[in-house]
């Protein structure tokens, strides 16, 4: 055994002291549980579990370089039939399961029965976190008005009249009333507890739909439509509408993945910190907002009185769900006693639901039906399903827990788990209440896959090929034949640009129309002005439709990689424009990652958009490159010239960030060299995955910063 400074021995593991103090005297208080059987508990598992981690990820290595031998073997000649009896010999390919049901026990309404948007947010953050609980309820006029809805040329006054005249439009189409519209209406009464509305020429009416009236505040009344509610906010002296409040972001996933940067043992728990606060409704912050002081908590529950005149509430703030790591992360937080570090999502699966007790226990403020939540990533077929589930049960029963109490998240992300969807469903069937596209860590691994296959084609061409189609559709079609409706959340991925809204608004009703009942946005804006999609367009109506007559999709589509046909060619510019823009995208992100710990933000791309970026950006952009040197497109000089003429333009592009460090003109320091590192290692890299690269030069770019002080 070995001691090492800093750590807490027990049972010959080596325990963060930090980690220890902060689950003994933060999280344990209230919880009828003592430190030293909570780690015992832990170590226990990480003992039972390590092995078969590690034996899941050599499983993946050994399926990996079957398939890389395969596609040396056959290049020039790809056959599918021959490709695909190939991957079913080596267990790649599973057979599909019998029809088989979910066996859910009680779930949120917000995930089973409701549809609508999903925030995700860096648990980093506490801020962005408390923004994102609280965007549960949004302001249509404070958004639009805000946003590029409305066109930016227009300003006061005029500006003011067409959010309200947008808000009135979609106020008609959606909860009408009996005659005239909400443009003629002057003042809103309630009488017998029911809404009057006065209108222009002194007659009044109701609401069409008598039965959508929730009830009433003393400044607004409630509206229900699509399970969603509306408010509409009365102007205390005249009577009229103020605002239009709409309900939001039902969902929220906090991120202990993607988004975050947690290298050193002090920024995981601080990001645990962040939860506990979350999970006990009493974190907050305190900022100046111009000449102001601002304290930021999560609301409370809206109060209201119904029609038959008895009080009720309606949640104030968005339900959490929690993004663990995967199962190739490692953490420095525990060290095994052969001094190695252990896999941290075997402790995040521990502590973040010790830290969801106290929700269970005492408030129910977030899971009214008393469960947690776990979205857990990058698993490689339905065996890695079956270890979550697995360790999922020994956390319940470390933690005196019911069976089945914490419910998973399965992101569909990797191929192996998108040709072998059913399957992990299957292994997770009494606790699955999620599946969600990500088109770019799909992308990330589709590449590395196919690394061997030939040259990936340009980024702008993959999302028209037959195997994103194919993934698209069958990812709810699967959900739905395994009885996911009004079971689970079918979820679409992420709206990387926050500031084009009105792009979104055109284009992401398209997630509702192929059947998802919640996709991602990247803020409480977007939340607020998706939510009107879910208005406009009935998902589970549109559910149904699919669950009876199935959407085109050919299941080895899935098979087909990406790559340039072998009688095409790329020319020089195009080669050129492609590498600068994987070379730009990466160095945005990666320089705040290794420099500043920002896992996720708002990056300048090439064209001077603002794109939200995080680890599944990244880890396109560099497998991409990685392919390109790879199968000689380009050379490794080529690629650090490449690197060196964009990151004079990132730092251009960061030149009003005072915390930002120039990567130019030494072209030495840790986030540039982790940016050639990323592409220079990506073949070798298991699955594409960044984090290894990333975790190395952030760490020795804070051995830099503590020698500087």
């Amino acid at each position: 055994m070995i001691l090492v400074e800093g750590y807490k021995n027990l049972a010959d593991y080596q325990v963060d002291r930090n980690l220890y103090q902060f689950i003994e005297q933060e999280v344990l208080p209230g919880l009828d549980i003592k430190v030293d059987e909570f780690f015992s508990k832990l170590l226990t598992i990480v003992s039972e579990l390590t092995k078969e981690n590690q034996d899941l990820l050599l499983q993946r290595d050994k399926l990996q370089s079957q398939i890389d031998k395969w596609h040396k073997n056959n290049t020039g000649s790809f056959d599918l039939q021959a490709y695909k009896i190939f991957l079913e010999d080596i267990g790649y390919l599973l057979p599909k399961p019998a029809p088989f049901e979910l066996e859910l026990d009680q779930v949120d309404d917000e995930i089973a029965k409701i549809a609508g948007p999903q925030l995700v947010v860096p648990i980093s953050s506490a801020r962005f976190a408390l923004n994102a609980l609280n965007a549960r309820w949004g302001s249509l006029y404070d958004t639009l008005y805000g946003s590029d809805v409305i066109d930016r040329k227009i300003k006061g006054d005029e500006r003011a009249a067409q959010v309200i005249s947008w808000s009135n439009t979609f106020l008609d189409e959606v909860i009408p009333l009996n005659s005239g519209s909400y443009d003629q209406v002057a003042s809103i009464d309630i009488k017998s507890n029911v809404p009057i509305f006065t209108l222009k020429d002194k007659s009044t009416t109701q609401l069409k739909n008598s039965d959508s009236f929730v009830g009433s505040t003393n400044h607004s009344i409630l509206i229900e439509h699509h399970n969603l509610h509306i408010e509409l906010v009365i102007n205390t002296d005249t009577k009229g509408i103020q605002d239009v409040i709409l309900e939001s972001a039902l969902t929220t996933i906090i991120d202990f993945e993607d988004s975050v940067a947690t290298v050193a043992g002090e920024e995981k728990i601080n990001a645990y910190r962040n939860f506990l606060g979350l999970m006990k409704r009493d974190l907050e912050i305190k900022f100046n907002k111009g000449e102001k002081s601002v304290v930021r908590r999560v609301n409370s529950d809206k109060s209201y009185i119904n029609a038959k005149g008895k009080s009720g509430t309606l949640p104030g703030s968005s339900l959490m769900l929690v993004r663990n790591v995967g199962h190739h992360m490692l953490t420095g937080l525990i060290k095994t006693p052969d001094n190695q570090e252990a896999p941290e999502g075997i402790l995040d699966a521990l502590i973040t639901t010790l830290i969801a007790l106290h929700d269970i226990q005492h408030l129910g403020a977030n899971s009214k039906k008393g469960n947690v939540y776990i979205v857990k990533p990058k698993m490689h077929g339905p065996d890695e399903v079956a270890f979550s589930v697995k360790l999922f049960g020994r956390v319940e029963q470390a933690l005196g827990l019911k069976a089945n109490t914490i419910k998973i998240g399965i992101m569909d992300e990797e191929r192996r788990t998108s040709v072998n969807l059913a399957a992990c469903i299957k292994a997770a069937a009494k606790r699955v209440i999620f599946i969600n596209t990500g088109f770019l860590d799909r992308t990330g691994d589709e590449i590395h896959t196919s690394m061997q296959a030939g040259i990936i084609l340009p980024k702008s061409k993959i999302k028209n090929q037959p195997w994103i189609k194919a993934y698209e559709i069958l990812n709810v079609q699967v959900g739905l034949d395994c009885g996911m409706y009004k079971n689970a959340q079918i979820g679409k991925g992420m709206w990387a640009q926050p500031d084009q809204m009105r792009e979104m608004l055109e284009s992401k009703v398209s997630h509702l129309e192929a059947g998802a009942n919640c996709a991602w946005v990247p803020s409480p804006t977007a939340a607020t002005l998706h939510a009107t999609h879910y208005h406009r367009f009935d998902v589970f109506a549109r559910q149904q439709q699919l669950m009876q007559t199935h959407l085109e999709a050919n299941e080895q589509d899935l098979l087909l990689a990406p790559i340039l046909n072998s009688t095409s060619t790329l020319s020089t510019a195009e080669i050129k424009t492609e590498l600068n823009n994987n070379a730009q995208s990466i160095l945005g992100y990666v320089v705040r990652w290794i420099d500043q710990g920002v896992g996720c933000s708002k990056v300048m791309d090439i064209d001077q958009v603002g794109l939200m970026e995080d680890r599944a950006t990244l880890r396109i952009s560099s497998q991409h490159m990685a392919n390109w040197l790879h199968h000689e497109i380009c050379s490794k000089e080529q690629i650090k010239q490449v690197f060196k003429e964009m990151a004079l333009v990132v730092d251009a592009q960061n030149e009003n960030d005072p915390l930002y460090q120039n990567m130019a003109p030494s072209y030495d320091g840790m986030a540039f060299k982790a940016a050639l590192s990323l592409v220079y290692r990506g073949v070798s890299e298991p699955n594409g995955y960044t984090e290894s690269t990333l975790k190395e030069y952030r760490q020795k770019r804070l051995a830099e910063l503590s020698l500087s002080i």
